[in-house]
């Protein structure tokens, strides 16, 4: 029993893996979810490892921050088509979600606008975090959290949408708290959902394994998802939420088989494609994972997503020349789509080209544009332009921005 604790135990490492690959699919919820997990763990298990908790500190808020921009973003296009309603639940997710004094600022200022009656106070702290309810006050309060339980299904298929808004108040509380990464407080208010809709068919089943998962029960959590998945062959988040479970388990080849199941119209998927490359990746077959998002990419075409997930597969290899040209070749799409590439591909694009020795002012213009757009990560970028400067022969540059990093470091801490 002794060996079967240790090998099971909670692995931050695995967590934050989980995190990244969310990342490179710009599926920010689910990071924010993952690294949530990696934290927690690490601050029960390993309080002394000050650098990785800082590590998936930073990966956690950079998620948050870029969840909380497409919040706003979306919130716009649901002001100007006159939905305000909808642009004040997705406001007040993103503030929620964000820590940066400006976009912080741009939300509330937007929150007045769209004059929405339960708006919250501009004078509310950055710091202050929302805090569940007791099921009391959630029945005679309602409000911000049931706007926000709304919110978070509108973004779900439609027959999942009315299956969620047609449980009782013990799911909504432990959905609220999974999409916190309460886990331990959404699992016994999702078991008592499940206890109070009996239904064999019931969506509530996937989100308790969701809940037992990152909570490492991991026999409860497979046996529902294999109890979900036999009413619900078609529901994608079941194969990837059981794969998941094999691969805590280091149970790869279950992992394939499962993959092997899936009806033809979800291997036909983007979303597939890139679960079925996670999945080699898991098992340590990196190149695997390059011959497949390869082939992909030569039938279908050079996907945003793919490119990403094939990016991080170079850069598990070392093979980091490889990585910077994908990273080039995503951050030029962008361009010439009169976009921009989102903040993780220009940090890996800047960072692999400083670990490649690149000293060049391209680089540097770079991190001086993620320390305007990345507040909460300006200690780094400011470290990185000061050596920049210092390789460049600028003494007096790189010392102002010597100073600019300490005096960031500082606001952090």
């Amino acid at each position: 029993m002794g060996l079967l604790k240790n090998f099971f135990k909670p692995n931050p490492a695995r967590h934050e893996q989980k995190g990244d690959a969310c990342v490179r699919a710009s599926d920010w919820g689910m990071a924010i979810m993952a690294y949530g997990a990696a934290l927690n763990i690490l601050e029960k298990t390993a309080p002394e490892e000050v650098e990785a908790r800082q590590r998936v500190l930073e990966k956690l808020q950079g998620s948050k921050e870029t969840l909380a921009r497409q919040h706003v973003e979306t919130a716009i296009e649901f002001m100007e088509s006159g939905h305000n309603e909808d642009a004040g639940e997705l406001l007040k997710l993103a503030l929620d979600l964000a820590q940066d004094r400006a976009l912080r600022k741009e939300i509330k200022d937007r929150l007045v606008r769209v004059d929405h009656p339960t708006s919250i106070d501009p004078q509310q702290d950055a710091a202050e975090s929302l805090t569940l309810p007791t099921a009391d006050e959630q029945e005679s309060a309602g409000g911000g959290d049931e706007e926000t339980f709304t919110a978070l299904c509108g973004v779900l298929p439609e027959e999942v949408r009315s299956a969620y808004a047609s449980y009782g108040l013990s799911f909504r509380r432990g959905y609220l708290a999974l999409n916190r990464g309460e886990f331990a407080f959404a699992a016994d208010a999702l078991s008592q959902a499940m206890e109070e809709d009996s239904s064999p068919d019931s969506y509530i089943t996937l989100e308790l394994a969701t809940a037992l998962l990152n909570l490492q029960r991991l026999d409860e959590a497979r046996e529902l998802l294999e109890t979900f998945l036999e009413h619900h062959p078609e529901a994608l988040p079941g194969y990837q939420a059981l794969c998941e479970v094999f691969w805590e388990m280091k149970a790869f080849d279950l992992a394939e088989e499962l993959l092997e199941t899936c009806p033809d119209e979800l291997k036909n998927s983007l979303a597939y494609v890139l679960m079925r490359g996670e999945s080699l990746s898991q098992a340590g077959r990196h190149s695997q994972a390059v011959d497949f998002y390869q082939g992909f990419i030569n039938q279908y075409g050079r996907h945003e997503a793919v490119l990403k997930a094939l990016a991080g597969s170079y850069e598990t290899l070392e093979n980091l020349e490889e990585a910077r040209k994908l990273y080039s070749e995503i951050m030029t799409q962008c361009q010439s789509c009169h976009g921009s590439a989102d903040l993780l591909v220009q940090r890996k694009y800047a960072d692999i080209s400083f670990a490649l020795n690149e000293r060049s002012t391209k680089i540097l213009e770079l991190y001086l544009s993620l320390a305007q757009e990345d507040p909460f990560n300006q200690p780094l970028y400011f470290q990185r332009v000061s050596e920049i400067y210092a390789a460049m022969g600028n003494q007096e540059e790189a010392r102002r921005f010597r100073l600019f990093f300490q005096q960031a470091t500082e606001e952090k801490e």
